[in-house]
């Protein structure tokens, strides 16, 4: 999606009904607005309707109060949850990760280069192995040690960092600490995570040894909202890739890691362009 300098993103959620699209597309025509991209979805088994629109405003004259005060009669109307999008502002995004680096390197790339329009305010992990690769990227980097007496502790940590650096998401880069329920509570529909397809068939430590010695042919990765439930939270993105016997151990942990890494940025693009809506233990994603 390219971004213009008053480009916004209006979201949209509601009871499905006959008229929301061409209510919509009108108060954005009668306020002179162009719309550049517009996608929605009717879920039947639901009955609930997601919208999502990209728009450029009328010669870059835009106002919050001005458009509120003319959408809210609409919205009230259908019932709609709703929010605008400034595409200028960028997300905060807090990372987390432990020792393994595949993902983390991936993401400070596109972060770096612009892939991923965010903001990385912080990254806060349990251990010091890759506070050289944040100063490298001058990004603030928190050691915040985990054991099982000192988790409330740390816990409490993660939220005063959450809320100092005003994170709009946190990432789990391959960050292997269990949050507690109360933390996913907390954050609901902001905290990613990734891992291996394998759940829950192949757990432990050496999930590809355990694939290779039953002859996996596919390998995969999940990005999912975090939720109480461990690792059953609303997916996001998923992909796969394919493999055979001359994979080696070594060889399946390697395509496990690329596999992991694109699935993971491509899942926090899709929350950070607002094309993710959570639509009960399922999402909505309109690409």
């Amino acid at each position: 999606m390219t971004q213009q300098n008053d480009t916004y993103i209006l979201t949209v959620v509601c009871a499905d009904t006959i008229g929301i699209v061409a209510e919509v597309a009108s108060y954005l025509r009668d306020q002179g607005h162009f719309i550049e991209e517009s996608s929605h979805f009717g879920d039947r088994s639901t009955g609930t309707f997601f919208m999502r629109t990209c728009f450029t405003a009328n010669g870059g004259d835009f106002s919050r109060s001005r458009f509120a005060a003319g959408f809210t009669p609409i919205a009230e109307r259908f019932g709609m949850q709703w929010q605008v999008h400034d595409t200028r502002v960028l997300p905060r995004v807090l990372i987390m990760v432990s020792k393994y680096d595949h993902c983390l390197n991936d993401l400070l790339y596109r972060y770096r280069t612009g892939a991923l329009r965010m903001a990385v305010p912080a990254i806060v992990s349990n251990h010091m192995d890759l506070a050289g690769l944040a100063d490298w990227h001058k990004i603030p980097y928190f050691h915040v040690p985990v054991t099982p007496t000192s988790k409330p502790a740390a816990e409490a940590r993660l939220m005063e960092l959450v809320e100092d650096t005003k994170a709009d998401l946190v990432v789990l880069a391959r960050y292997m600490q269990v949050l507690s329920p109360d933390i996913c509570e907390r954050l609901p529909g902001r905290i990613i995570n990734i891992h291996h397809s394998f759940l829950p068939g192949f757990k432990g430590a050496k999930p590809y040894h355990e694939a290779h010695r039953r002859g996996v042919k596919l390998i995969g990765a999940t990005a999912h909202y975090v939720t109480a439930d461990l690792d059953e939270g609303p997916i996001i993105e998923q992909a796969v890739e394919r493999v055979d016997h001359t994979h080696s151990p070594e060889d399946l942990a390697a395509v496990g890691r690329d596999t992991e890494a694109i699935t993971f940025a491509r899942a926090i693009k899709l929350h950070l362009e607002h094309r993710v809506f959570l639509n009960g233990q399922r999402t909505v994603v309109l690409r």
